[in-house]
């Protein structure tokens, strides 16, 4: 069609999309990411209507922020995992026996040396922990790089094992309960930092927003680089900066349940007011715990020579291979770290139920894999943000809290959750051809 055949409505739409076009180059945001966003919007707001306002309430997003925090943290390691071009199917069955190592660390032995709830227990279980699941990665790492079985064998086998293995420390028996210490890692009232420490907390991360936009500037203009505008400098800073005191506005709009505050203000000597004393939850431990383990993440895939080889072999492994990069030792370290994140979702877990139970994680994989890969992580490898997977985790736990809420079963929950890992693939594969 030739300019002059142009209609009005060609040239408002053509002027729209230009419109658009520059806004995301001059923002340089991903489109893959405002996709997801819209999507999830798309799903609270449905959710919402048909569950009568109950999905955007501050007790079920905090309930959902809490429940993404495990799938999230061990998201982020699923990102170099397929990066590098593999997969790793046993991160539930990880979390399983992880999770009950801690149980019973804590709940049977450490008792008979230290005494029960002694002040250290806490942290001597999820040291154990950690070492339990950095050499179980370690092990799957050494299979998978030096005696060269593929990663899809590995994981799937040490899904068995350790599935087993967590059936097999207690004979399939509940542990509990957990260390009082331990608990907190898991929500709930006492598990969260209160609403003063949030507003804190949300500062201080508008703060480091504000200081990391200007620092990337900073970067740009010493080795002269292409600059963002002001406008979408000061944009992005006030997104961010917007984002983050609305959710800690949620986070503390969440009370206490009323007889644990009231149980609180008789202990503490404390005079309720008449109409009961209001005690806002503000940022559960675990949903901190999960944004520090993101920040780390994004450190050491951004900033760290260890991500820069992740990215060169999974964009190209011979090419790196002879650019001198150790790809086995690489490979190792990947599914250590891998296994180090799974002990981290472990404690989290173990911590919110009280208790270990064999069963723990069951299915988690499927969940994870699909964070990465719907948060823009490609199963070609060379591509992943640890930022998207933490996004698709929180998407994927969107999705299950809003069938719950709306009594669907549990095998259609897991019908869907599959059903949106296979369209994720495909949106992929379009984009990826697309984008040639």
């Amino acid at each position: 069609m030739s300019s002059s055949n142009k209609t009005p409505q060609d040239t408002a739409r053509a002027q729209t999309l230009g419109i658009f076009a520059r806004f995301v180059k001059d923002t340089e945001l991903d489109t893959r990411m405002l996709g997801m966003l819209g999507a999830m919007l798309l799903i609270w707001v449905s959710f919402d209507l048909l569950s009568g306002g109950l999905f955007l309430t501050p007790r079920n997003l905090w309930n959902l922020s809490v429940q993404t925090a495990s799938v999230s943290i061990m998201a982020t390691g699923m990102v170099l995992v397929i990066v590098t071009r593999h997969i790793d199917l046993s991160v539930g069955s990880i979390l399983g026996v992880v999770g009950m190592i801690m149980g019973v660390t804590q709940a049977e032995i450490l008792p008979n040396l230290i005494g029960f709830d002694h002040p250290l227990t806490w942290l001597i279980a999820l040291i154990v922990g950690l070492i339990c699941g950095v050499s179980i990665g370690a092990l799957h790492g050494c299979v998978i790089a030096y005696l060269k079985v593929p990663a899809f064998i590995v994981t799937l086998g040490g899904l068995l094992v350790w599935r087993g293995a967590a059936w097999w420390i207690t004979s399939g028996r509940t542990v509990a309960p957990m260390d009082s210490h331990f608990r907190l890692m898991g929500g709930g009232p006492f598990g969260a930092i209160g609403e003063i420490a949030s507003w804190v907390f949300a500062i201080v991360v508008c703060i480091g927003i504000g200081v990391l936009i200007l620092n990337g500037r900073k970067q740009r203009i010493r080795f002269m680089f292409p600059l963002r505008p002001l406008w979408a400098e000061y944009l992005l800073m006030g997104m961010g900066t917007l984002l983050i005191l609305v959710i800690t506005v949620v986070m503390n709009s969440y009370p206490w349940p009323t007889r644990t505050a009231a149980k609180f203000a008789e202990e503490n000597g404390i005079v309720a007011p008449e109409g009961g004393l209001i005690i806002g939850h503000g940022y559960a431990i675990p949903v901190i715990l999960a944004i520090v383990v993101g920040i780390l993440m994004t450190f050491i895939v951004t900033r760290t020579r260890f991500g820069r080889y992740v990215f060169a072999i999974g964009g190209n492994l011979e090419a790196a291979e002879l650019g001198g990069i150790n790809t086995r030792w690489v490979t190792m370290k990947i599914f250590m770290l891998m296994g180090g994140l799974c002990a981290i979702a472990g404690s989290i877990s173990t911590a919110r139920l009280n208790a270990a139970t064999n069963a723990q994680g069951t299915l988690d994989e499927l969940l994870v894999i699909a964070a990465a890969v719907i948060g823009g992580t490609s199963l070609s490898g060379g591509i992943g943000t640890v930022v998207g997977a933490m996004l698709g985790a929180l998407l994927m736990q969107s999705l299950q809290s809003g069938m719950v809420l709306l009594g669907i079963d549990t095998p259609l929950q897991n019908i869907v959750v599959g059903f949106v890992l296979v369209v994720a693939v495909w949106l992929d594969t379009l984009y990826r051809r697309h984008s040639k």
